[in-house]
């Protein structure tokens, strides 16, 4: 069987299928997939690539804020996005891309994510951008520089128009890692 893709909300998965995605994600992130990045990747938007085997293929994209040039842009963030180990390199990681692109391509203003050095390489294929101005977080105690995950975040400036790296992002805030 051809993979069968599926769109829905975390509120229309079943606890089955989030049982399946988290374990895809154990599996991919070799057990490093924290209980923090399991929660950011919940209450938006998944697509899920089903095989004979099972559940191939899986990333999500939820709302956050990120501020640049002043002003808050409605970003479509992509998160927990993972391909089983035995059908890697085969086109289903674009597969998800694509469809986590459309929806933010239609409904944000930016797209971002932060990525691994091995996960870059997919993104960067499909024409996201790494960040190559300064990012900081809107933190409890104010606006805080994240030196250490420069380098790492990729944007896709979907309605927003072109970004000026000269101008910082700032992040919103959330719990565990904020990027």
């Amino acid at each position: 069987m051809a993979p069968h893709l599926r769109l829905a909300h975390t509120a229309d998965l079943e606890p089955a299928e989030l049982r399946s995605v988290r374990a895809l994600l154990n599996d991919a992130f070799d057990g490093d997939f924290s209980e923090g990045d399991w929660d950011h990747g919940l209450g938006g938007m998944h697509v899920l690539l089903h095989d004979d085997a099972g559940l191939a293929a899986h990333g999500a994209v939820v709302m956050r804020r990120v501020r640049h040039r002043g002003r808050w842009l409605r970003t479509g963030y992509a998160e927990a996005v993972a391909v089983r180990a035995d059908v890697r390199r085969t086109g289903l990681g674009g597969r998800v891309m694509a469809e986590l692109e459309r929806v933010i391509d239609r409904a944000y203003d930016l797209g971002a994510l932060s990525a691994s050095d091995e996960g870059a390489l997919l993104y960067t294929a499909r024409g996201w951008q790494r960040w190559s101005g300064q990012v900081h977080v809107l933190s409890p105690d104010g606006i805080v520089r994240l030196p250490e995950e420069e380098g790492g975040v990729y944007v896709r400036p979907a309605l927003a128009g072109p970004l000026d790296p000269a101008h910082d992002l700032v992040l919103d805030w959330r719990d565990g890692d904020v990027t």
